[in-house]
């Protein structure tokens, strides 16, 4: 019996058990190895969240909450880009982000949103929107259009000038539903509050907005988790509202 085969029964292991100890081994170095590297190399880079292979041998996927890039095993090398199955004719990357920006509709903070409500309110929808977005006042006044719905708005100051300011107006205000219809339809300004307002929804929301990909205003999510961006026609929303796609 060779020396390796009596190491292996000494250790009581398997050929194939060996082989996948080492193969599990070498992954955590090369794991290793890629944190510690691009920590000194790269140290304005956000903490890294995951690093796992990829079906490009000797390439590893870098996940920093739903942004990636590509390394070797010792990050001498990092890639930005997509990679493309030929093949499968699939951009694993845009398929990648989608996963992991996706929404769960159920599961989303509602408690940091302006809510208002029509009708019986039975029928759901989330914007994500900011108070000086165009093209959300307009959506905003289509919405006072569809009956019986609940419009849960996550307020996203990220146009600038003074978006943080009536994003703050609009959540300090006792009427939030209120005063953020008066704005957005028909153009009345929120009253300015107390400095002392709790503004932290409107941060965890900026937060949130990163979190699941969300670039522009208005963003739309439909009870089912699915998304749109910009502004739809009220048949198609009240369809997709219905799960119809």
């Amino acid at each position: 019996m060779s020396i390796a085969r009596h190491l292996l029964a000494a250790l009581g292991l398997s050929a194939a058990a060996f082989s996948s100890l080492v193969f599990t081994s070498s992954v955590f170095a090369d794991e290793a190895a890629i944190r510690k590297n691009l920590a000194e190399r790269l140290p304005q880079l956000p903490p890294v969240d995951e690093v796992s292979k990829t079906p490009l041998p000797g390439i590893w996927e870098v996940r920093m909450g739903s942004e990636i890039l590509y390394s070797d095993s010792d990050a001498s090398f990092v890639i930005e880009g997509s990679i493309i199955d030929l093949k499968a004719q699939l951009n694993i990357t845009h398929e990648r982000i989608t996963k992991l920006t996706a929404f769960n509709f159920a599961e989303l903070p509602f408690k940091d949103a302006v809510e208002w409500k029509q009708g019986t309110g039975k029928n759901k929808l989330v914007v994500f929107a900011d108070p000086n977005c165009g093209y959300c006042k307009q959506f905003e006044k289509e919405l006072g259009k569809v009956k019986d719905i609940t419009v849960y708005t996550f307020l996203v100051p990220m146009l600038g000038g003074d978006s943080p300011d009536k994003a703050r107006d609009i959540w300090c205000a006792k009427d939030r539903g209120k005063v953020w219809r008066d704005w957005m339809v028909d153009g009345k300004t929120p009253p300015q509050v107390p400095d002392a307002c709790d503004t932290g929804a409107l941060e965890r929301n900026m937060d949130l907005a990163m979190k699941h990909g969300v670039q522009g205003t208005p963003t739309m999510v439909f009870p089912d988790s699915t998304r749109t961006a910009g502004i739809i026609g009220i048949e198609e929303l009240q369809l997709r509202i219905a799960g119809v796609k």
